[in-house]
């Protein structure tokens, strides 16, 4: 977050929380805490600034604006001593592990949700129903294998011996 943004939240000018971060230098050393924009970090802020809002404040980029990370707004509390600051820092806080937790777990849309669910269901059918006809083949294949084996043993039994035959037609 940038320091006119904090300075907003906290309810102080920017100069004042400037200035109490100049007097605690030694809680903010490192870039993990807060660092100094650069002039191609300005210039790119100015553009994209320019763009969505149409004016532009001059004022803002006098000084180059001081940029907190998650750390830095946390020791931002131990520098501003008013209530409104602490309360505003812990709102602060709350959001960017909201933000973390968001990153890292991002919610699954319904709609994708959903839709998982019917795939999973028709996969689920279909293999219920490859699972039904494999069976229903099966018990088709020990049927036909009875009812040949039924014909063979009809075909055995029924076969008499080679004995004449009475002669069809008139007697003469």
């Amino acid at each position: 977050m940038l320091d006119f943004d904090l300075a907003k939240i906290y309810g102080v000018e920017t100069a004042n929380l400037k200035r109490q971060v100049r007097r605690n230098i030694e809680r903010f050393e490192g870039d993990d805490f807060m660092f100094e924009l650069s002039i191609y970090e300005i210039n790119t802020l100015k553009d994209n600034i320019r763009c969505q809002n149409g004016i532009l404040k001059q004022t803002w980029f006098r000084y180059s604006p001081f940029a907190f990370t998650e750390l830095g707004v946390a020791m931002l509390s131990s520098v501003l001593h008013s209530d409104t600051a602490i309360e505003k820092n812990r709102n602060i806080m709350r959001a960017f592990v909201a933000m973390r937790h968001l990153v890292l777990n991002p919610p699954i849309d319904d709609r994708v949700a959903e839709l998982e669910k019917r795939m999973h269901e028709l996969k689920q059918y279909i293999e219920d129903g490859f699972a039904d006809y494999n069976d229903i083949n099966e018990d088709t294949r020990v049927q036909l294998e009875l009812i040949n084996e039924a014909l063979a043993g009809l075909q055995t039994r029924n076969k008499a011996p080679n004995k004449p035959r009475n002669p069809i037609g008139f007697r003469m």
